[in-house]
């Protein structure tokens, strides 16, 4: 009998969390069961329930994993870019997380209104996430005339809910137009320090 590496039980967690996340992101919570998350991530639903007890638990996690991937990033971008990584992050923000497939979308667009269906345990471990995010990002902000903390809220709240405002519109013309606006106001408010 072949054995497993010591490292296949890991690989098969993450397999699983890499295709869930993708799942969740294009379907929403309700729209997929254990069967095809198992299915998408080539297990199957025994192997699935090896690594979480529930579609709920794998649910909790690809929250948390998909805040920690946006706060890493972040992290990243100020040390790479300095006091220039608010401009860049806007610049990605709404170009490519805007504009792509769904299953690859940021979770703060893709999987909040996910969350806001979910009950009071899921939604204290996504605030709990959220104000690690908010507190890197504050962080990184120039000092201005508010708080650094509310323009962190500001800033995700203008580029995850445009960005998830301009996936839902039929014209590509229109939602490039508001991509532009937001990004007017979201430099504003990073540069001027007002919220």
């Amino acid at each position: 009998m072949a054995r497993y590496k010591t490292d296949h039980k890991e690989q098969t967690r993450e397999r699983i969390i890499t295709a869930a996340g993708r799942c969740f992101k294009k379907c929403g919570y309700s729209g997929i069961g254990v069967d095809g998350l198992a299915k998408e991530a080539g297990v199957t639903s025994g192997a699935f329930y090896g690594h979480f007890s529930s579609k709920e638990n794998a649910f909790i996690e690809i929250v948390v994993t998909g805040l920690r991937e946006v706060h890493d990033a972040i992290q990243n971008l100020q040390s790479e870019y300095g006091a220039r990584w608010p401009e860049v992050f806007i610049d990605f923000y709404l170009s490519t997380k805007r504009t792509c497939d769904l299953a690859e979308a940021c979770a703060l667009q893709a999987l909040t209104p996910e969350v806001t269906r979910s009950n009071e345990a899921v939604r204290a471990i996504y605030q709990a996430e959220m104000i690690k995010l908010v507190d890197v990002i504050a962080q990184g902000l120039p000092q201005g005339t508010t708080r650094n903390v509310d323009r962190a809220w500001t800033l995700l709240v203008m580029l995850s809910g445009g960005v998830t405002l301009m996936r839902a519109l039929a014209d590509e013309a229109l939602a490039a137009q508001i991509a532009k606006t937001i990004r007017v106001a979201a430099l504003t408010l990073i540069e001027g320090g007002a919220a």
